[in-house]
């Protein structure tokens, strides 16, 4: 009986590493984060500390493309020259990026986002160092307190990470409910769903997009709504979500720094059909606390937290928060 249920996860495991080719033992490495394999040009591998070439592993650019259609086939998605750009994610939790010709001018690129085995907790990240103790008692505080939480930050820098650990820290009794273009989000929660998006098929229909799995989670008695990244129209259901009761939630969103968030806010917001001070009333009553991450040297860590405001004029701002000791105090 027992074997029953280990030998489909073993032979999902073998498969994945047999389609995985010459990228396996990369895969099976666990300091590799990322890699990257360019066109014909060789692979890269980041291991912590940024990308460096791996000089005995090489793809030409028939196999690059072979490795991505394989990749992307076994995600349940397509690319070809239609459609030659496809995010999926595959078993183990890798996240693979395919760009194909003429796109790709210099051949077919793959990249791909290795996990962690293991869940990290927040304690974990203390632990690394990616924020002091009293950056950890905000954020605990944020959590407890059902606070409505903006993760920024550049690519690569944590935010999914830090989301997921914060969110680990719900307590069991709730139901955490995740949308995502595609699920990386690794929870360690007893009653946390998923919910992906889908493309749409070769004729054009069937796509589910984020905005309407935002509005499908509010019908299924969610406790908090978790948006793995803001990026369009999506950003207008979770701020009518976070503004009409579902409090506890949060979300990703890239940004420069801190200073850089309102623009970047507006820039979606305008995309989303928000007029600047409709979306500044908004931001500032939905979202409670904006932390920014940033990597420096391969380290990750929190360089800033605040919250939103409006001035006088109605445009949006975020006030900058300074630590003295274990207080906290504004800019």
């Amino acid at each position: 009986m027992l074997w029953s249920i280990v030998k489909p996860m073993v032979a999902s495991s073998y498969e994945l590493l047999a389609l995985l080719g010459p990228l396996a033992y990369l895969v099976d490495d666990p300091q590799v984060t990322d890699i990257f394999v360019n066109g014909g040009s060789g692979v890269w591998v980041d291991r912590g500390a940024g990308a460096v070439r791996e000089s005995s592993l090489t793809l030409n650019r028939e196999q690059a493309r072979g490795l991505a259609v394989r990749l992307i086939s076994r995600g349940g998605r397509h690319v070809d020259e239609t459609t030659p750009c496809v995010d999926v994610r595959l078993g183990r939790g890798l996240r693979v990026h395919a760009v194909l010709p003429p796109i790709a001018r210099e051949g077919p690129l793959l990249s791909i986002r290795v996990p962690r085995e293991r869940a990290l907790s927040l304690d974990d990240l203390y632990t690394a160092g990616m924020f002091g103790e009293a950056v950890r008692a905000v954020l605990l505080r944020a959590i407890q307190n059902r606070q409505n939480i903006l993760i920024t930050g550049a690519g690569g820098c944590g935010k999914t990470t830090l989301l997921a650990a914060l969110m680990g820290c719900v307590p069991a009794v709730e139901r955490i409910i995740t949308i995502e273009d595609v699920a990386e989000l690794n929870i360690h929660h007893p009653h946390c769903v998923s919910l992906e998006a889908r493309q749409k098929n070769l004729e054009g229909a069937g796509g589910l997009g984020l905005d309407q799995l935002v509005r499908e989670a509010l019908r299924m008695r969610p406790d908090r709504i978790v948006v793995g990244e803001c990026r369009g129209p999506e950003l207008r259901e979770l701020l009518s979500a976070l503004n009409t009761g579902h409090d506890g939630g949060a979300g990703t969103l890239h940004a420069n720094s801190l200073a850089d968030v309102p623009a970047r806010l507006e820039a979606l917001g305008a995309v989303a059909g928000f007029l600047p001070h409709t979306l500044a009333r908004q931001v500032v009553s939905a979202i409670h606390l904006v932390v920014q991450l940033e990597r420096t040297g391969g380290v990750r860590s929190i360089s800033g937290i605040g919250s939103f405001f409006c001035d006088e004029t109605g445009v949006l701002g975020v006030r900058e928060y300074r630590f003295e000791g274990s207080k906290l105090s504004a800019t």
